[in-house]
């Protein structure tokens, strides 16, 4: 199961935090769902969350010279809505501390990690991020992906859970997610299928926020998720080749620019 690594390679963090708890951190936080839920910018078809992202198991590494501030600066001034920020250690060469450096930039961020402890979130209200990622695969348990978001929503962070299948995607209902983030690629076997990720989109309620995620690379991809019906959609590879992400996004964006 691809997945246990992922909880194994995190108990040496959730055993660091059994012994020091960061304190939370104060202040409001922007809000990532109503960002979401706004109508885009004239000429464009959806919301974009822009991701900073080192690595993945997947793609091994993709940019290890970008630095997270910077790379904030440049999305919001390409007009990015919110940032995703790869939090995950070992697999993604990524730190908590890039929340804490993007935070300047001004939009909200999401915390991209592997979450299924109650430790991990209290961890997250330390940092300045307006939402984290919960993923039903690797929590399928109703009742603690709600005691989970239940609480990250007490300090005004929003749960955006990841679906993979219609069973998925119910079960998230069940746990009242408002927040529904298809992964085109199969966390098990690591491959992609973006056509079978649109066709869910299918069962989108409106009064749901959804968020097309990997594979998403070109105009045309934005098109279609809109078109599908989805809110929102997650860029992250296809950003972060290259030096420049703001020449990427604006690529994606406004290609006839």
């Amino acid at each position: 199961m691809n997945l246990q690594r992922f909880i194994d390679a995190k108990q040496a963090e959730l055993a660091a935090l059994r012994r020091e708890m960061p304190a939370p951190r104060a202040g409001v936080r922007p809000d990532f769902l109503k960002a979401l839920m706004a109508p885009p910018p004239a000429g464009e078809p959806l919301r974009v969350i822009a991701e900073f992202k080192r690595s993945s198991p997947s793609a091994g590494v993709i940019n290890d010279r970008l630095d997270p501030a910077d790379v904030a600066r440049q999305y919001a001034a390409g007009g990015a809505t919110c940032m995703s920020v790869l939090t995950e250690e070992q697999y993604f060469t990524g730190h908590v501390r890039d929340l804490h450096a993007a935070a300047p930039a001004g939009i909200p961020l999401l915390r991209k990690d592997f979450i299924f402890d109650e430790l991990q979130v209290h961890q997250t209200f330390a940092t300045p991020a307006s939402a984290m990622l919960l993923i039903v695969a690797l929590t399928p348990d109703v009742a603690r992906l709600r005691a989970l978001r239940e609480l990250a929503e007490t300090q005004g962070i929003h749960a955006v859970v990841e679906v993979f299948t219609e069973r998925e995607l119910e079960m998230a209902r069940e746990s009242g997610a408002r927040i529904i983030q298809v992964n085109a690629r199969n966390l098990e076997t690591f491959k992609t299928d973006r056509v079978e990720g649109l066709k869910l989109a299918a069962h989108r309620l409106p009064q749901e926020c959804w968020i097309a995620a990997s594979a998403m690379q070109t105009r045309a991809h934005l098109d279609d998720a809109a078109a599908a019906g989805y809110n929102a959609a997650l860029i992250g590879t296809a950003l972060m080749t290259g030096d420049s992400p703001l020449t990427n996004l604006t690529r994606i964006l406004h290609p006839e620019r």
